[in-house]
């Protein structure tokens, strides 16, 4: 059974870090890409950042590129965001997720990831 648990969320003030994690258990993390999604309130889920099986490769999506950073440690199954210069509208639920199959290529979409975790709450007041 996989199972995926986010932590490190909170609030913070505009221009300011936040890192959160993502501890997985079941199944051999090293072999899937994982991802990191967020869901504002009234809005669709929506990518922020993915990275590879081996950690070698990672992909952003624009309206985070270059204050945010994905990362993970595959000996201890743990995914990592790291968010800098966080703006206002970067509030929202962030989910972690795991591809569906092993050893495939990076994705952006939703729908290519079988597992997900509980989201923690990230808000930045302006």
């Amino acid at each position: 059974q996989v199972q995926l648990v986010e932590s490190g969320g909170g609030l913070v003030q505009a221009g300011g870090p936040l890192s959160v994690s993502c501890a997985a258990s079941g199944g051999t993390f090293s072999k899937y890409v994982m991802g990191w999604f967020r869901q504002a309130p009234g809005q669709e889920r929506e990518f922020v950042a993915v990275i590879s099986w081996s950690g070698g490769s990672t992909y952003y999506a624009d309206p985070v590129k270059g204050r945010f950073t994905i990362s993970r440690n595959n000996a201890e199954n743990t995914v990592y965001l790291q968010m800098n210069s966080l703006k206002p509208e970067d509030t929202a639920v962030y989910y972690c997720a795991r591809d569906r199959g092993a050893y495939r290529s990076s994705t952006a979409s939703a729908v290519e990831y079988a597992y997900w975790g509980q989201g923690t709450q990230v808000t930045v007041s302006s």
